[in-house]
């Protein structure tokens, strides 16, 4: 605070800054909608200091140097850098170094500074996230389209001569340098206010083509495809950002603690994640009615009506957790005709401008 000028340090003396950022925000192409209630006020003020509400404001929603950060918030450059480096670190806002000099902008809440709150994520923030997300958050944040994230299928569920290039999620692995695994923000988000599941919470993983510096959560591919495994075996959707090129992480996802799939099982949203191209299909004659199949589906597409498993194709999101669960080999993924053929954004740029423009906000 010591390191804002007198003009910055008058304008956070109000909650108003509060107010402000939310509206800035929401106007991201991810969104922060505004409630009735002002949750969402409780939320920023959980985890912004005023202070760092107004930085936020001053760095904006677009990539940005330094020096001209510093310039709006009338600093030196490295006292600029002092003030954004905690924030950088708790995920308020992104920086990168590009050409020698950083770059800043505002990060969005989902997919954002959220998911970079296990350090600070307590029963109160925990019960403030999910009051905001049943009070119109989750409708605001994931009816607009294009989807956050997208259904990769599991490992060995589709034949290869089948499966798009973006969605092989092997490949998307195996050129990366660098291998990072965290807890799941949803799980232990749902852990907090005593709900959630037993399925394997140390399972997010990121990953760059970058060599980065190495941290407590680095592991090798190797461990990364065996963690990708392990969460196939738990029946947990594999999903990632929903581009064709930049993607940097995969989250294992389950129907009642992940976010995004609570769009579809919770709040009626089936486009809140989108759903990969493919469907599941099954055998009459070889299904043996055991039921693994419908257990395993995290979004209820499958069901029993005669003792024999159906897919309920309007609902399938592709994941292929039905076919790599079935004993009998009776469940099968088939592409979906090129007509029903959705390919993702090409990069977050395309995503983004996409959203805006569907969103009004173009």
């Amino acid at each position: 605070a010591n390191l804002l000028n007198p003009r910055l340090k008058e304008a956070t003396m109000s909650d108003d800054v509060y107010e402000r950022l939310a509206d800035a925000l929401d106007r991201l192409p991810n969104g922060f909608p505004r409630t009735a209630s002002g949750v969402e006020i409780a939320i920023l003020k959980h985890l912004f200091s005023p202070e760092e509400a107004n930085l936020a404001l001053q760095v904006g929603g677009e990539w940005t140097p330094l020096p001209a950060i510093a310039e709006r918030m009338g600093m030196a450059e490295r006292e600029a850098r002092a003030a954004l480096k905690p924030m950088t670190r708790r995920g308020l806002v992104w920086g990168y170094i590009h050409e020698g000099t950083r770059h800043y902008r505002m990060a969005p809440f989902i997919v954002g500074f959220y998911e970079a709150q296990l350090e600070t994520m307590d029963h109160q923030l925990a019960h403030l996230v999910e009051e905001y997300m049943a009070q119109g958050g989750a409708a605001g944040i994931m009816r607009p389209q294009p989807a956050h994230q997208r259904v990769v299928p599991a490992r060995g569920s589709v034949k290869a001569e089948w499966i798009l290039p973006y969605d092989d999620v092997k490949a998307l692995l195996q050129n990366a340098k660098t291998f990072r695994v965290r807890d799941c923000i949803c799980r232990v988000q749902q852990k907090m206010i005593g709900k959630g599941c037993d399925a394997p919470i140390h399972n997010c993983l990121s990953f760059s083509d970058a060599a980065l510096p190495t941290t407590p959560n680095d592991v090798t591919l190797e461990q990364a495809l065996a963690l990708l495994d392990e969460a196939e075996g738990a029946a947990l959707v594999h999903s990632v950002s929903n581009v064709a090129q930049g993607v940097s992480y995969i989250c294992n996802c389950c129907g009642c603690c992940c976010g995004i799939l609570r769009g579809i099982t919770e709040y009626g949203i089936q486009e809140s994640m989108a759903a990969a191209n493919y469907y599941g299909s099954v055998d009459a004659d070889a299904c043996s009615g055991c039921g693994l199949c419908e257990g395993r589906c995290q979004v209820g597409a499958i069901m029993r009506p005669d003792g024999v498993a159906e897919v309920d194709r309007l609902r399938c999101i592709g994941c292929g957790l039905c076919v790599t669960g079935c004993p009998q080999g009776a469940v099968t993924l088939h592409i979906k005709p090129e007509a029903e053929i959705i390919h993702p954004p090409a990069d977050l740029a395309a995503w983004e401008q996409q959203r805006l423009r569907n969103r009004g906000l173009d």
